[in-house]
């Protein structure tokens, strides 16, 4: 797995990027956890999430948000880690110009930076939003959501709490065009203590049923 360097917006970025033996294989992008709390690209989940997706053939990259690591930068309260996700991609698609899908993957502060660049990439068909927290971060640019995905949370978070998340789900199941896939875990907190691993496989369970056709309405592909 490939230590990376690459230029991000406020100077380099470090990632760890794998690319597929396929030219026009999807692109995968894992953010990890709030950068001031701990959190990094080394982070159990965003790590497992990465090997998830390569074992299944993605070009997958996960990278340090600015300020954290070797990545260069401060911490900007969301809006400079949203352009450092945009960068990161297009890092990774100027590798592989066959490519033409590509989704997001992202874990609490991750997930509300992922579900905004869903909304800026139309090329991101598929996500994974893991304990959003709507009631810290404002979800209200999800309108309308743009692509069908998973939102997973855990029933005995504190952090995010369900009814939150419920509220959220709720909306964008609203939605026309998309299917929102919610999965509520019994006893599973906001880091998934003791619990990682039946997160990880009901990820790979969504992402197997997704690339097999399923949950998701067949529908014209967004317009760059």
């Amino acid at each position: 797995m490939p230590e990376v360097i690459f230029a991000g917006p406020s100077g380099r970025l470090e990632g760890r990027y794998q690319p597929s033996k396929e030219k026009n294989a999807p692109i995968a992008l894992i953010l990890h956890p709030h950068p001031q709390f701990g959190g990094t690209m080394n982070n159990k989940i965003v790590y497992d999430l990465f090997y998830m997706f390569q074992q299944r053939g993605f070009t997958t990259l996960r990278f340090n948000f600015r300020g954290i690591g070797r990545s260069q930068g401060a911490f900007d309260h969301g809006t400079g880690e949203l352009s450092d996700a945009a960068a990161a991609l297009d890092w990774v698609q100027s590798l592989h110009p066959d490519s033409k899908s590509c989704w997001v993957a992202g874990y609490s502060f991750g997930a509300w930076i992922g579900m905004q660049l869903l909304m800026r990439r139309p090329e991101i068909e598929g996500f994974m939003s893991i304990s959003p927290q709507p009631n810290t971060y404002d979800f209200s640019f999800l309108a309308p959501c743009p692509s069908s995905g998973l939102i997973i949370h855990g029933e005995a978070d504190k952090v995010a709490p369900p009814a939150d998340v419920q509220t959220l789900v709720d909306k964008l199941q609203s939605q026309k065009g998309i299917t929102i896939t919610q999965k509520t875990m019994p006893g599973a907190n906001h880091f998934y203590t003791d619990k990682i691993d039946t997160l990880i496989e009901e990820c790979a369970d969504y992402l197997d049923r997704r690339l097999n056709g399923e949950l998701a309405e067949a529908r014209p592909k967004r317009l760059k």
